[in-house]
């Protein structure tokens, strides 16, 4: 009995401290910038066509800055939503306006990226901000 009673102790200090040292070690949160207004979007890929044949793909990288904490949190929310409407967008654009021999617009990538967060937020408010358009060409 006495043994068991030991063992059952010795197990429990064992546990107990690693325990308490899970919660004081949280994992480094990489942010990108030190604006409490931006939200981050993971970078939207898009296949280039030329000839009815896949050619390369279109990558975009974008942020969104949304100064109103209240909209900031329904863009938030509704990020799922947003990047399913990028990804539709990109998608159109990538197939019937990227050119292999050109740079593509990005200007006009911005201008629809920004109607298309307009819309599905319902307002204006939300800023998108252009980090990155590259493409790769297979062909």
């Amino acid at each position: 009995m006495r043994l068991k009673f030991g063992f059952t102790l010795i197990c429990l200090l064992a546990i107990v401290p690693s325990a308490f040292g899970a919660e004081e070690k949280k994992a480094a949160v990489h942010k990108v910038t030190q604006s409490a207004s931006y939200l981050m979007v993971d970078p939207i890929y898009a296949t280039i066509v030329r000839s009815d044949r896949p050619i390369g793909l279109l990558m975009v990288g974008i942020g969104i800055d949304v100064p109103d904490e209240a909209l900031r949190n329904e863009a938030d929310r509704a990020m799922p939503v947003l990047r399913d409407g990028y990804v539709r967008n990109l998608m159109a654009f990538a197939a019937t306006a990227v050119r292999p021999a050109q740079q593509p617009d990005v200007g006009l990538i911005a201008e629809r990226l920004q109607r298309v967060t307009d819309r599905i937020l319902h307002r204006k408010g939300a800023r998108v901000l252009l980090a990155q358009v590259a493409m790769r060409l297979t062909h």
